[in-house]
């Protein structure tokens, strides 16, 4: 296989990686493809992407600290897309966040994840620890859950209410969810992509955010069809059948960046 191929076959889940530790799809997409711009310019990095998923996270790590340490003292104009509000959020994204991210979302061991982010294993799981005990301390929120299979609904409700959070409504169909907000907003949407009635999670997220802010995550069991990052797509995707951990960490992030943002 040639080495863009092999580049290729990993970078639907660097993108889905790099748009849950930025908040942003336009963000995580923008550090992805200045990875590989770099990778391009340096034959040795370029050379090690050869090598599997932890070289290209690796890599992708060392530009994204890089760009975010220096993201509080740059011009608006010099942070180009990512925007300056998304740059500054990068930079203070803790270390045990990306721990968690890598060891959840990517399912990476705590070895690998260590090798990625330049400390050892013992060091990931400390952190990792430490992020599921912030996550216990979250404040509450609503959850409308957008998903047709009964099964997976009663799931998502029971993970939700274990978290802390309310739950909002459920909906089967997109006129379901579009009923679910005639008259409040929920505070957080996990929709899945096929409902019920061959409507569309993606339209009815659509209807959702037309009304107002809200951070959605999708859950699906084709993520790498809205992860090419040649369109405007979810920033957060789960993938199907999912763990709780990993829509634990999810719902986390996203309420991390929604709080800071608030908060800006």
């Amino acid at each position: 296989m040639s080495l863009s191929s092999k580049v290729a076959a990993n970078l639907p889940y660097l993108r889905r990686y790099a748009r849950a530790l930025t908040g942003s799809q336009a963000s995580g997409d923008t550090f992805v493809r200045a990875t590989l711009e770099a990778a391009l310019a340096d034959p040795a990095l370029k050379a090690s992407l050869a090598d599997g998923r932890v070289p290209l996270y690796r890599a992708f790590t060392r530009f994204w600290s890089a760009q975010s340490a220096d993201a509080g003292s740059a011009s608006p104009e010099a942070k180009g897309r990512e925007g300056a509000a998304q740059a500054t959020l990068g930079a203070v994204m803790p270390l045990n966040r990306q721990a968690l991210l890598l060891t959840t979302l990517e399912e990476f061991s705590p070895v690998h994840a260590g090798e990625i982010l330049g400390i050892d294993a013992a060091e990931v799981e400390r952190l990792v620890a430490e992020a599921v005990a912030e996550i216990d301390r979250e404040a509450a929120t609503n959850v409308l859950i957008v998903e047709d299979e009964p099964l997976i609904s009663m799931q998502l409700e029971d993970l939700v209410k274990s978290l802390g959070h309310q739950v909002f409504g459920t909906a089967a169909t997109r006129t379901q969810a579009q009923e679910a907000i005639a008259n409040a907003m929920p505070g957080l949407v996990l929709a899945d992509i096929q409902l019920a009635d061959g409507s569309s999670g993606l339209d009815a997220v659509d209807d959702i955010l037309s009304i107002g802010d809200v951070p959605v995550i999708f859950i699906t069991a084709y993520p790498e069809r809205l992860l090419t990052g040649d369109r405007p797509e979810p920033t957060y995707l789960v993938t199907k059948p999912f763990q709780e951990r990993v829509v634990r960490t999810a719902i986390s992030q996203a309420l991390f960046f929604k709080s800071n943002t608030a908060s800006a």
